[in-house]
């Protein structure tokens, strides 16, 4: 991809992030757990990793937590670290995922490691915030929603992979 046209894509992706990042977090909740979101962001680092890499996925996922919670008035804050922690973990993950079992692991199943993996991350950062383990019986609650939530991100993700020509990594037609 020509440096322009790939520096614009990141851009895009960031601004389509960012913007997911204000609106869930302007989402009523649900389910009367605290901390339990769709994910919809998940659904742009998925299509990062799998169409430019974990690199630019690790970038879209600062400047998103960056501006979003710039934009939502969190910024440096508790929440704003819990969400870069668990969106930096997840990146990884899923990134491992992704690029070491793409053969075995649709773009719905990195989703759902993506998904758990951020509330695991998440639930032991605010554990060490409020210097409590008595925190960590939470996390079972948000497992919970973590797998069907990280389905839903998934299918998303999938569905735009089936309409965006990728050339390498792994698309939801290697997997089917």
């Amino acid at each position: 991809m020509a440096k322009t046209k790939r520096l614009v894509f990141l851009a895009l992706l960031v601004a389509v992030a960012a913007a997911l990042h204000v609106v869930e977090s302007r989402l009523p909740v649900p389910v009367p757990v605290p901390g339990v979101k769709l994910g919809l962001t998940n659904i742009i680092s998925l299509l990062t990793i799998i169409m430019l890499g974990w690199r630019d996925a690790v970038y879209v996922t600062v400047a998103r937590v960056l501006l979003g919670s710039l934009f939502g008035g969190s910024l440096f804050g508790p929440a704003f670290v819990m969400s870069m922690g668990g969106a930096l973990a997840s990146i990884f993950i899923m990134s491992y995922a992704a690029n070491t079992y793409g053969k075995v692991f649709s773009p719905v199943g990195v989703s759902v490691l993506g998904a758990v993996t951020h509330n695991i991350a998440q639930v032991i950062l605010a554990a060490m915030l409020v210097n409590s383990l008595g925190l960590l019986w939470y996390l079972p609650y948000l497992l919970l929603f973590a797998v069907p939530t990280g389905l839903c991100t998934g299918l998303a993700a999938n569905y735009f992979l089936a309409k965006i020509p990728v050339k390498h990594g792994l698309t939801c037609k290697d997997t089917d």
